[in-house]
């Protein structure tokens, strides 16, 4: 029986590349008319995840039914309702921005007549119809990111999986294509979105998971992670001395000390900012919002992944 409530249910799903195990037995639901994100470091098992949920991979073990069915049993019934935006520019570059929209039309069977209506609408909604008749090789990197996605909603889909999809834009293009989210969304759209820009999910998730090592490690809503393992404040003091260090450890402060840059975090840091900043304070010493970015890097650590 379909569920009414859940687009996606992961049970146990794992995937392994021979002894490497990409993803390790994690579960998660993504309820209809959400925008759930995936985060993590890269390796963290995001792209392999989502690569299962639109069929693309095959899974290892554990479970997966997307809109009430498995994925296994009915590959082809799923993708029909799936809309892929990919991490990679795979347009194809010898024709136009229309035909790119009414040749992949051609896979889900939408007759020539209802492709191009829907093309160019997409193409209004993604303020692209000036560029109709272009080749996609005349296009900003921010136009391409744009037409990508309408191409992914050209079969009307129920799910939109979004991979990672404004990497490598300028902030105005980002924005752009952040607003165009927010209206599907709006509209009851479903997306699974991974990105790297903490500020994206924060601005367009409801829900998400944070991953690592093919583990989740937190799943919520960014306001609630944020309160929950950061606190509302954060200080960040800048060539810290010791005094200060033995300060903060009486005190039993949550902290993360990176040698050159002590940061504190809380739920009320006023007072302790005045204090900090008159008796310690030797480089400098700020107080400002704690983010979805502070969750990540005190979860995930600050070390560089390859």
């Amino acid at each position: 029986m379909e569920s009414t409530q859940s687009a996606i249910e992961a049970r146990e799903l794992t995937k392994t590349f021979g002894a490497l195990t990409a993803v390790s037995s994690i579960s998660f639901d993504v309820r209809r008319g959400e925008c759930f994100g995936i985060l993590g470091p890269n390796g963290a098992g995001k792209t392999s995840t989502i690569r299962m949920v639109y069929g693309l991979s095959p899974r290892s073990g554990g479970t997966l039914r997307v809109f009430g069915r498995d994925i296994a049993d009915h590959p082809r019934s799923i993708k029909a309702e799936i809309g892929v935006c990919p991490q990679e520019n795979n347009l194809d570059p010898d024709i136009t921005v229309i035909q790119n929209l009414e040749v992949y039309a051609r896979y889900f069977y939408i007759p020539g007549t209802i492709a191009r209506q829907r093309a160019l609408a997409l193409l209004a909604f993604m303020s692209l119809e000036h560029r109709r008749d272009a080749k996609v090789t005349d296009l900003s990197g921010g136009m391409m990111r744009r037409l990508i996605i309408a191409r992914a909603l050209i079969n009307e889909p129920e799910l939109l999986i979004l991979d990672e999809p404004t990497t490598g834009l300028d902030p105005q293009s980002r924005h752009q294509v952040w607003e165009r989210l927010n209206e599907l969304r709006n509209d009851g759209m479903t997306m699974l979105l991974t990105t790297h820009y903490m500020d994206e999910a924060a601005r367009l998730c409801d829900r998400l998971i944070i991953m690592d090592q093919g583990k989740i490690l937190v799943e919520g809503k960014p306001a609630d992670l944020i309160r929950e393992y950061v606190g509302r404040h954060v200080i960040e003091v800048s060539e810290p001395g010791e005094e200060l260090r033995n300060h903060v450890r009486t005190a039993r402060l949550s902290y993360e000390d990176l040698g050159h840059l002590l940061i504190i975090y809380g739920h009320d840091h006023d007072q302790l900012y005045h204090e900090i900043s008159s008796r310690y304070c030797r480089g400098g010493c700020i107080l400002r919002m704690a983010t979805l970015e502070d969750v990540f890097l005190k979860l995930t650590g600050r070390g560089l992944r390859e």
